[in-house]
C-alpha cells in the first residue's frame, strides 16, 4: 500500500508539472531561509559553550549613579581582585583579572605584526580550559612568559618550534613563548585572541599604577570569576554587592557602586542595561530572525495547502473511488501526508544545495564563519525532524480537506466545492500577504532609521580626516618638528595629537566641579585631551569663546566644554568661569557644538576638552583635499616609518570609522530586506499558481463572455479583483501589527526617526503593484485566448 502511495504521489507530481514546480520552488526558498537562520541561531545560542566551566564562569560588573542616572560598567578597579580573594574567597574557585584586550604590536626579530591579545592573571588558562598544544597551563606563573595561539605561532614562526622564542609586546620588555594553545572558536568571546601575557608583566611595566594615590578610583580592568560548585550567582551577588563601596573615599561613595555577577551565558545575548536593569541585547535579533524564518517557511507551506486544495475537484473522483473500495479516512489522510512528505523531501535536498551555495554570501552579511556540519549526526536528526514537521504543516489541511469528500456525490457527478470552500484559501492568502507587507514595512523602518542617524549633524567635518595610531613618546617629544615636516609634504593641511580617536572617547572623569554644583551629585564626563589646533583640524563649531591657541600660554590650563556639558552644569555664561578637575583649577575658554563621537543613535554626553601635555595615542591628520588620498598616504607612510620606526604605519579614515557605527543596523536591514523579498516571492508564486488554476477553471466562462462582447479589460477585472481585494485586506491587517513592532524597536534608540504615513502607504502600494503584475500575466493570457478553443467541446 505504501508503495502504491509513492507511485500515485510521483504521478501527481509529474502530471501537474507547473503546480509541482511552484510548490517545490516555494518550499525550497522557505526551507533554505529556515535552514540558514537555523544555522545562524545555533551559532548565536552556542556562543561560549565551548568552555568546560561555561555554567560557572562570570564577570564582576557594577551599577553606579552618574549624571543623575544608573549606569552599568563592565570594568572595575584592579584592587577588587585581591579583595574578593581575601574576603570572599570561599565562593570562588578562580579569580582572574585582565586588562588591555586589544590590538598590540608584536615584534619578532625584524618582523612587526599587529595581533589581538591581552594581559591576564595566571589562573586564566585553567579557568577557560585552554587546550595546550605545546607547554602547560601553568606557564603564566612566570611573569615574563607569553602564550600564543596556534594560528599566531604559524604566522610568526612557520614550521619552527615557537617555544622559548623572544617576543616584544608594544614598547615593553621582551617575553618568551612558553606555550601554544588551540585557537578559540569564532563564536567565542575570545575569538581571535592570539596571545595571552601575564598581568604581573603588564603591572610591572607600568610605573603609574604603582605610584597611584588611590588605586580604587580608576575602573579599567575586567574581572572574571569561576564559582565554586556550592555557590550560586544570587547568593554571591548578595554578599559582594558592597565590596567596592566599603573601600572608596567619601567623594567616590557618592556613585553608590553595587557589584554583581554577569554569568557567561548572558555575555553575548544579554549585554544591554538601561538604568541598571538588564534589558536584553542581541537576544532580540535571535527572536526576530527566528520568527522571520518560521514565517517564511509558513508562507511556503500555505502555498502547498492552497494549490493542493484548489485542485480538489481533480482529486475528488480518486478519493471517491478509494472510499468506495473500502479505504478509511485515516488511510486517505496518510496518503496525502505521503505526497506532502515526498514534495518536502525533494525540496529539502534542493534546499541543502542552495544553502551550501549561498552560505559564503550569508556569512559575509552576518560576519560569521558558519559551516554546514555534514558529519554531525545531530544535524541530520534535526533535518529529519524539520522534514517531518514541514510535511505535516504543509500537508495537514489538504489531507483533512480532501479526505472528507463524500463518495456518493463525487461519483454521481454532483460534487461541487461551492463558494464557501474558497474561504480558507482566501484566508491563507491574506495571512501570506499580511506577513509579507509587515516585513516590507519593517525593512523600510530600519532603512529610514539608519538614514536618519546618518544624516544627523555631527558637529565636525569627517571628510579628509585620518587617524594614525602612535605608541611611545617619540613623536610627542618632537611633535613640532614632526608637524612641520608633515606640512612641508603638501599633502597635509593640519595635524594634532589626541588621547582619543575622533570617533570614540577613551577617558572619562568624575572629578570635575564647577560653581553651583550639588555636592552630592555624582558625575561622569567624557574627557578628550588634544594639542593646539584640534578644533581647526576636525572643523568643530565654536558657539562661544574660542579654540585652544598656542598664542595664549595659559590655555594649557584652559578647558572647552560641549553644549551638553554646559546644559548639564546649568551655566548661563560659562566663558571665563573657573572650574576644577581633581582639585586643579581650570578656566573655561570656549563652548563648542555637540560632536557625535560615540553612538549616533544616543544623546551626546557631557564632554570636556583639555590640552594634551603627555604622549597621545593618536595623530589626527587632515589631508589636503586637492591631493588624492592614495598619493597623500604614499607620502605619509615613509615619513611615519622614519619618525616612528618601531611601529608599522597604520591609519583609518574617520568617515569610515564613523560608518562602522551603523554596521549592526545595516546588517539587520539587509537581512530583513532579503527575507522580505523572499517572502513576497513565495507569496507571489502561490498567487501565480492560484490565478492560473482559477483561469483554467473559468476558461469556458471567459470564452462565453468574450463571444458576447466582453473586452480584455472587463475580463481582466473579473479575474483579478478578487485577489486585489485580498491584498488590500492583508494591508489593513498588517498596519497595526507592523506599527506595533517597528514602534517598539525604535524605542531602543534615543535619537530616532518617526514612522511616517508614507512608509505604510509605500509598502501597501508596492505589494499591490507586485500582485497586479503577478495576477495580470495569467488573467490577460486567459482574456486574449481564442474562445473557439474553450467552447468547441460544448
Amino acid at each position: 500500500m505504501f508503495k502504491n502511495y509513492l507511485v500515485v504521489a510521483w504521478r501527481n507530481l509529474v502530471k501537474g508539472r507547473m503546480h509541482s514546480a511552484i510548490n517545490i520552488l516555494g518550499l525550497c526558498i522557505g526551507m533554505s531561509v529556515a535552514l540558514l537562520i537555523g544555522l545562524w541561531l545555533h551559532d548565536e545560542l552556542s556562543f561560549d559553550k565551548n568552555f568546560k566551566h561555561y555554567d560557572r564562569i562570570a564577570t564582576v560588573i557594577q551599577n553606579l549613579t552618574n549624571n543623575g542616572e544608573t549606569q552599568t560598567w563592565n570594568n572595575v578597579p584592579y584592587p577588587l581582585a585581591n579583595e574578593l580573594r581575601t574576603s570572599y574567597g570561599s565562593d570562588f574557585k578562580h579569580i582572574v583579572m585582565s586588562v588591555n584586550i586589544n590590538q598590540h604590536l608584536l615584534t619578532i626579530g625584524d618582523k612587526k605584526i599587529k595581533q589581538r591579545g591581552g594581559f591576564f592573571e595566571k589562573e586564566m588558562p585553567e579557568m577557560f580550559s585552554l587546550n595546550m598544544l605545546k607547554g602547560s597551563r601553568s606557564a603564566l606563573n612566570d611573569p615574563n612568559a607569553v602564550l600564543i595561539s596556534a594560528s599566531a605561532a604559524k604566522a610568526f614562526f612557520g614550521n619552527e618550534d615557537p617555544l622559548n622564542k623572544i617576543i616584544k609586546i608594544d614598547q615593553k620588555p621582551v617575553v618568551s613563548v612558553a606555550g601554544v594553545y588551540e585557537d578559540f572558536p569564532q563564536n567565542s568571546t575570545f575569538a581571535d585572541l592570539n596571545f595571552i601575557s601575564s598581568w604581573d608583566f603588564w603591572y610591572n611595566a607600568n610605573n603609574k599604577l604603582k605610584d597611584m594615590e588611590d588605586p580604587w578610583r580608576p575602573n579599567f580592568t575586567t574581572l572574571y570569576v569561576q564559582l565554586n560548585e556550592q555557590a550560586s550567582v544570587e547568593a554571591v551577588n548578595a554578599r559582594i554587592r558592597d565590596a567596592k563601596m566599603k573601600k572608596l573615599n567619601p567623594e567616590l561613595q557618592k556613585k553608590k557602586p553595587v557589584l554583581f555577577l554577569m554569568p557567561m551565558s548572558k555575555w553575548h545575548l544579554y549585554s544591554e542595561f538601561k538604568n541598571g536593569v538588564n534589558t536584553g541585547g542581541a537576544i532580540q535579533y535571535v527572536w526576530l530572525f527566528g520568527i522571520i524564518g518560521g514565517f517564511v517557511l509558513l508562507l511556503a507551506c500555505i502555498n502547498f495547502m492552497n494549490l493542493s486544495t484548489a485542485q480538489s475537484e481533480k482529486r475528488a473522483k480518486e478519493v471517491g473511488v478509494r472510499k468506495t473500495m473500502g479505504s478509511p479516512r485515516k488511510q486517505l489522510m496518510f496518503q496525502f501526508f505521503c505526497e506532502s512528505l515526498i514534495t518536502v523531501a525533494i525540496a529539502l535536498l534542493i534546499s541543502l544545495t542552495i544553502v551550501l551555495l549561498t552560505l559564503p554570501f550569508f556569512n559575509t552579511i552576518t560576519e560569521k564563519q558558519i559551516k554546514i556540519p555534514w558529519f554531525n549526526v545531530y544535524f541530520w536528526a534535526v533535518c529529519l525532524v524539520f522534514l517531518f514537521i514541514t510535511a505535516i504543516i504543509a500537508g495537514s489541511y489538504p489531507a483533512l480537506y480532501l479526505s472528507s469528500f463524500k463518495p456518493v456525490k463525487v461519483l454521481k457527478g454532483t460534487f461541487r466545492t461551492g463558494r464557501f470552500a474558497t474561504i480558507p484559501r482566501k484566508a491563507l492568502v491574506v495571512v501570506q500577504f499580511s506577513i509579507s507587507v509587515t516585513l516590507i514595512i519593517a525593512t523600510i523602518a530600519v532603512y529610514k532609521q539608519i538614514q536618519f542617524a546618518k544624516n544627523r549633524p555631527v558637529g565636525y567635518t569627517r571628510s579628509n580626516l585620518i587617524n594614525i595610531p602612535t605608541t611611545g613618546s617619540g613623536i610627542h617629544d618632537h611633535f613640532n618638528a614632526v608637524k612641520e615636516e608633515l606640512l612641508q609634504t603638501g599633502v597635509v593641511e593640519s595635524v594634532v595629537e589626541s588621547a582619543s580617536p575622533t570617533t570614540g572617547i577613551n577617558n572619562t572623569t568624575s572629578g570635575f566641579s564647577w560653581p553651583g554644583k550639588d555636592p552630592n551629585l555624582s558625575i561622569d564626563f567624557g574627557v578628550i585631551t588634544a594639542s593646539f589646533e584640534y578644533g581647526k583640524t576636525v572643523g568643530w563649531n565654536i558657539k562661544a569663546g574660542r579654540d585652544f591657541s598656542k598664542e595664549f600660554l595659559t590655555d594649557t590650563s584652559g578647558v572647552i566644554l560641549n553644549e551638553a556639558a554646559v546644559r548639564f552644569m546649568n551655566l548661563k555664561d560659562p566663558i571665563g568661569k573657573q572650574v576644577t578637575w581633581w582639585g586643579q583649577p581650570l578656566r573655561v575658554i570656549g563652548v563648542v557644538e555637540n560632536m557625535v563621537i560615540e553612538s549616533p543613535y544616543s544623546e551626546v554626553k557631557p564632554i570636556i576638552y583639555t590640552y594634551l601635555n603627555y604622549p597621545g595615542d593618536m595623530n589626527i591628520v587632515k589631508l589636503n583635499p586637492a591631493v588624492s588620498a592614495k598619493d597623500a598616504l604614499s607620502k605619509l607612510e615613509p615619513l611615519y616609518k622614519k619618525l616612528n620606526p618601531d611601529q608599522p604605519f597604520e591609519y583609518s579614515f574617520i568617515d569610515a570609522d564613523y560608518a562602522k557605527k551603523f554596521n549592526d543596523e545595516e546588517r539587520i536591514g539587509k537581512l530583513a530586506g532579503i527575507f522580505a523579498g523572499l517572502a513576497i516571492l513565495i507569496s507571489c508564486l502561490g498567487l501565480f499558481g492560484l490565478t492560473s488554476f482559477v483561469a483554467e477553471q473559468r476558461k469556458k466562462e471567459v470564452g462565453v463572455r468574450k463571444v458576447l462582447g466582453a473586452t480584455v479589460f472587463t475580463l481582466w477585472n473579473l479575474l483579478s479583483k478578487e485577489f486585489l481585494v485580498l491584498v488590500v485586506i492583508s494591508f489593513l491587517v498588517s498596519l497595526p501589527v507592523s506599527w506595533y513592532f517597528t514602534h517598539n524597536w525604535l524605542q531602543n534608540f534615543s535619537y530616532r526617526t518617526t514612522l511616517s504615513w508614507w512608509v505604510f502607504v509605500a509598502a501597501g502600494t508596492g505589494a499591490l503593484l507586485i500582485t497586479l503584475v503577478t495576477v495580470s500575466f495569467q488573467t490577460i493570457k486567459a482574456a486574449i485566448a481564442n474562445p473557439v478553443k474553450s467552447l468547441r467541446t460544448e
